[in-house]
């Protein structure tokens, strides 16, 4: 009976062992709703992640929770808006994240993707740009649960050895390392954090990667000088090639079809009225207006592609369904038996029915903030606060000094202002987007902050902010 007891409990656990995907979370830095194949572009070329799409599920409706990069990253780590940890920027030296009333990293102890999955019984690494903390002498990246850290932007903008092709060949070094990494992870199942450098700027490809776009040059592909385009296009292209690399290791290894796959963005793409932009300021949002920093829907409105043959369904477009980085902790830890601590208040929603085929609204709205000044093109200045509930989305100051309400669903490009016609809706959301945002940790606001400016004489103030805040980025 003992025998028959202990060969049940081994075949049960082998059984849940095997039930357990393997999941990687690839999230690229800067681009755009519109910079793939699968979601319109016509343009850059990007075989790879088009195919992903046509074997899993594209959402059109994915959202991340901050329109920069580090309190993206935090909601997709923890189910948590940023601005509970005083994420409210990008982080970096701790005189400017002072200065904006920040953390200087994301404390080690909240729970984390990296740690839950691991309780659940997998290895796990992290791979690529971090953004948490360690600019700014934070806790090393294995503090939060990695069994295993790659390279990273700690290594410098140019990386070891200070190569100036760096960035540009990132991706591949990146792909390596993980590759790497799954194949020492052996039977066990594994969680994988690979997140990207490009397309964030500076852009500098390789004259190979430069190849296939030189007829974009506006003195044809023997000018001298590569376009904007060019170097944007060559950098996307070689992101996507390096991922494609990454699924046929999965295939040679027999992994693929016991991977879970997410592929999305930190946020929209850049301005390319930026300083610092370089050539990443021509990236697309498609159709919303909105880039990097808005809280207009191309700011925070991102690509979102999951894989997993056989669960996830293939060769779907999902344009109901509303999700969001803070729904990818409690998704994966239902997906992997991870158990969530009954203290880590979560703000997302688990949607494995929605990535299984379901398609339905969400039962929580999803709320945003930007308090600092948003720089370049003028009619991306959104309001500081935002919520979306159903098919409505509104954008506010908290002194009431902008409303706006859009019928997202209709009006795609956020031009039609109904908040007058619905005064009902207007009231709802602004009640509870203003209770929200009362309980965010008190810090300073820019004095441009949620105001349309141009720079012209009789616009707000922005040297003070310019001097207080960190640098754009």
């Amino acid at each position: 009976m003992r025998c028959f007891l202990a060969l049940f409990l081994l075949l049960t656990a082998a059984a849940s062992a095997a039930e357990k995907p393997n999941i990687i979370f690839i999230l690229a830095d800067d681009l755009g709703w519109g910079d793939l194949g699968c979601y319109g572009n016509r343009t850059i070329r990007t075989p790879n992640l088009d195919k992903m799409a046509r074997q899993g599920t594209l959402f059109t409706q994915f959202y991340v929770n901050a329109s920069v990069c580090s309190p993206s990253r935090c909601a997709f780590f923890t189910g948590q808006y940023p601005a509970r940890h005083r994420i409210h920027g990008h982080y970096a030296t701790k005189e400017q994240n002072d200065a904006r009333g920040m953390s200087n990293w994301l404390e080690p102890q909240v729970p984390n993707a990296a740690r839950l999955m691991k309780s659940a019984g997998y290895t796990t690494a992290h791979i690529g740009k971090w953004h948490l903390g360690n600019n700014s002498g934070g806790p090393p990246i294995d503090a939060y649960g990695f069994d295993f850290v790659g390279t990273s932007e700690k290594d410098g903008a140019n990386g070891p050895g200070g190569d100036p092709y760096f960035r540009a060949k990132s991706t591949a070094v990146f792909v390596d390392e993980s590759l790497k990494f799954i194949e020492q992870a052996g039977d066990k199942p594994f969680y994988l954090q690979l997140w990207t450098l490009v397309p964030h700027a500076t852009l500098n490809p390789t004259p190979e990667q430069l190849k296939p776009y030189a007829h974009l040059r506006a003195g044809g592909k023997d000018f001298p000088h590569a376009a904007a385009m060019e170097i944007f296009a060559a950098s996307v292209t070689d992101l996507d090639t390096h991922i494609g690399r990454l699924f046929a290791g999965l295939e040679q290894l027999g992994k693929d079809k016991d991977t879970l796959i997410l592929f999305s963005s930190d946020n929209g793409p850049e301005d390319i009225h930026i300083g610092n932009a370089g050539h990443s300021g021509v990236g697309s949002a498609g159709p919303f207006r909105g880039r990097k920093r808005s809280l207009y829907e191309g700011g925070i409105r991102v690509p979102g592609i999951v894989r997993w043959p056989g669960k996830v369904p293939a060769g779907r477009i999902e344009d109901k369904a509303v999700m969001a980085g803070v729904d990818w902790l409690p998704t994966l830890c239902k997906i992997a038996g991870a158990a969530l601590p009954a203290d880590h208040a979560l703000d997302g929603e688990e949607v494995s029915d929605v990535l299984f085929g379901s398609s339905r609204p969400r039962t929580r709205p999803l709320m945003w903030e930007w308090r600092f000044n948003i720089a370049g093109e003028p009619f991306h200045h959104s309001p500081e606060l935002a919520i979306r509930d159903g098919d409505w989305k509104l954008l506010m100051n908290p002194d009431r000094s902008r409303v706006e309400l859009y019928d997202i669903i209709k009006d795609l490009a956020q031009l039609n202002n109904l908040a007058e016609h619905h005064p009902e809706v207007v009231e709802k959301l602004s009640a509870q987007v203003t209770a929200w945002a009362k309980t965010l940790p008190e810090g300073p606001h820019d004095p441009s902050a949620g105001k349309m400016h141009s720079g012209m004489p009789g616009d707000p103030p922005r040297g003070q902010a310019k001097k207080k805040n960190a640098p754009v980025k």
